[in-house]
């Protein structure tokens, strides 16, 4: 009997600028079209999401700026650009939910993180409603309030 491979699993990279930057109006799984070296890179967990966002033209969506650094050992043959540009894999329905969206007035789409999904990699997609300057604010102090409320809770006990 052939012996089980083990598959890596959990969050390879998250784009944390994005859920500060956007409300999350809707997310979806797309799966990524990645060349050999990349997904041994991702496998080093060598990627990066911090200005990515997602480019729909032509009905097909494309992932830009995301930075997976080529590792030294895995591309000797082949010119490795770390920025290139990806075609995400998404379902039609999926794709005109998108476009429908960001043709309204504040709605973009951006990458939220890339996962392990058994042995494939998954860019999970968030269609998002940019923030004011205003809500940002209100987001940190609703957050360093619950931290606090936390806080309590935590040490309420131990105070006896």
């Amino acid at each position: 009997m052939a012996k089980q491979k083990k598959h890596p699993q959990g969050n390879i990279a998250q784009n944390k600028k994005a859920l500060h930057d956007y409300f999350i109006e809707q997310k979806f799984e797309a799966g990524l079209a990645l060349a050999g070296w990349e997904v041994k890179s991702l496998r080093a967990g060598k990627a990066q999401l911090v200005d990515s966002y997602v480019l729909l033209k032509d009905g097909e969506a494309w992932l830009m700026g995301s930075h997976i650094t080529p590792l030294t050992t895995a591309s000797t043959h082949v010119i490795a650009d770390p920025t290139r540009t990806r075609k995400l894999l998404l379902h039609k329905r999926e794709l005109g939910k998108l476009f429908g969206a960001v043709q309204q007035k504040g709605y973009a789409c951006v990458a939220l993180s890339l996962y392990w999904k058994k042995h494939l990699i998954k860019c999970e997609v968030a269609l998002a409603k940019g923030k004011k300057e205003y809500d940002k604010r209100d987001t940190e102090k609703v957050r360093d309030s619950d931290r606090e409320i936390q806080r309590a809770m935590r040490n309420k006990g131990k105070e006896d």
